[in-house]
């Protein structure tokens, strides 16, 4: 294992979550300023982007979203939803200022990032419905923007990756906007907690199997609710017709097989897939880039399938 991977293990609170009571837990949830120890953790907002805040339709009322164009283009630019981590328990805007701003510009897109409702407070299904209630809103707004709602992509990372999918899955059977991409990045699938995985990498940095049950827990209180598609997309009975998907996975990750195992059922459905692994990295490596030596490379390969899907037909 990389050192620097050892230390990023040792930066992160195995306990955030585990033990937290529901006050405490919205304590944290709190957003918070850009931080010399946040910036330097999770990276901070790349200069040349220009970035306004607003609100998006959610599930019930409306919801924060930040969008992020790059300042030096003009003209009509393609869409990126950008739905983040956290357990669907913490995770705020400020906290991937860095990942949506460098998407918007290596990808020459603007990107909208969704600041959906959180549990405990707000369990399953809030933050499905919110992602989905917004996606739609935000793309029937593209222009809003200068951008094109016909040129979208879905782009999501952990629990973010699970609402991604979710999301796609809920466009597909309610009606919604095409989707050029789903990019899944390390994404929970099966809320079942049954992949092989979760067991073989139990104790590895940054995500641990007891705060992995405790996301779960606090998200779907009910376990026989976790079987549920909108919760566990992974168990759906039919994948056909959702979109491309971008499936990168982590291999000391205890949800590296939930993104396998999708990637598996979306080729299995006729869904074209492109599928990484990437050795040596924990969960979350793409939120760490000064931590995980192969974010770089799987920051291009994001960028390079966005550009592909969503350049002009």
């Amino acid at each position: 294992m990389d050192w620097r991977v050892r230390l990023l293990g040792k930066l992160m609170p195995d306990n955030m979550i585990v033990g937290k009571s529901p006050s405490q837990i919205a304590r944290l949830q709190k957003p918070r300023p850009h931080s010399f120890l946040m910036d330097l953790v999770a990276g901070s907002m790349k200069p040349g982007v220009t970035v306004e805040d607003g609100v998006a339709r959610g599930g019930d009322g409306h919801i924060p979203v930040r969008s992020y164009r790059p300042t030096a283009l003009s003209g009509t630019l393609p869409l990126i939803v950008l739905i983040h981590g956290g357990g669907w328990t913490v995770g705020t805007l400020n906290q991937y200022d860095s990942m949506a701003s460098s998407i918007a510009l290596a990808a020459d897109a603007v990107v909208v990032s969704l600041d959906y409702r959180l549990a405990p407070s707000h369990p399953w299904p809030a933050a499905a419905e919110d992602c989905y209630a917004a996606f739609v809103d935000v793309v029937s707004r593209a222009r809003q923007w200068g951008a094109d709602g016909s040129r979208v992509a879905l782009v999501g990372d952990s629990a973010g990756g699970n609402l991604s999918a979710v999301t796609a899955m809920l466009v597909r059977d309610r009606g919604g906007p095409a989707i050029a991409l789903q990019a899944l990045l390390y994404p929970a699938t099966d809320l079942t907690l049954s992949s092989p995985s979760v067991i073989e990498n139990a104790t590895m940095p940054v995500l641990k199997r007891p705060t992995l049950e405790a996301y779960v827990a606090l998200y779907v209180p009910d376990p026989a609710d976790r079987a549920d598609p909108t919760a566990s997309p992974l168990l759906a009975e039919d994948h056909a017709g959702l979109p491309p998907a971008l499936v990168q996975v982590a291999e000391l990750d205890p949800v590296r097989d939930d993104g396998l195992r999708y990637a598996e059922a979306l080729q299995a459905a006729g869904v074209p897939v492109r599928f990484t692994e990437y050795v040596g990295m924990p969960h979350g490596y793409l939120a760490f880039p000064r931590f995980a030596r192969s974010a770089t490379q799987a920051f291009s390969e994001l960028v390079r399938e966005l550009r592909t899907h969503l350049a002009p037909g």
